[in-house]
């Protein structure tokens, strides 16, 4: 429970209203593995553009659920924003996707979604 993400400040913006807790858990399983594929993609075919949008899309719930890679985040949207084609982005993009895959299905579970 909780090991790849922090919900307090979730709690703070919702006020610890669980209801609202529940529902921004339900966005975020909404929301989050449609942008980690639309990033896979757009890596894997080195589309600097929309690997940079889907990165700064993400920035916000990945900083709210304190995932501990909002850095990481930051170089692979760097990465598309400066169409930065000779860095190997492999190793962090690896941790972004490891990462967030796990706080998905952790907070699946914890959530019973």
């Amino acid at each position: 429970m909780e090991q790849h993400y922090n919900l307090d400040r979730v709690k703070e913006l919702a006020d610890n209203d669980q209801d609202f807790i529940h529902a921004l858990a339900l966005t975020f399983i909404d929301e989050v593995p449609s942008d980690l594929e639309g990033l896979k993609t757009a890596v894997q075919n080195k589309d600097y553009y929309n690997a940079y949008q889907v990165a700064h899309k993400l920035k916000p719930t990945v900083d709210l659920f304190e995932l501990g890679i909002l850095d990481d985040v930051i170089v692979v949207q760097d990465w598309g924003k400066f169409e930065q084609v000779d860095v190997d982005i492999t190793p962090v993009f690896n941790k972004v996707v490891t990462v967030i895959e796990a706080a998905v299905s952790e907070i699946k579970s914890d959530f019973d979604i």
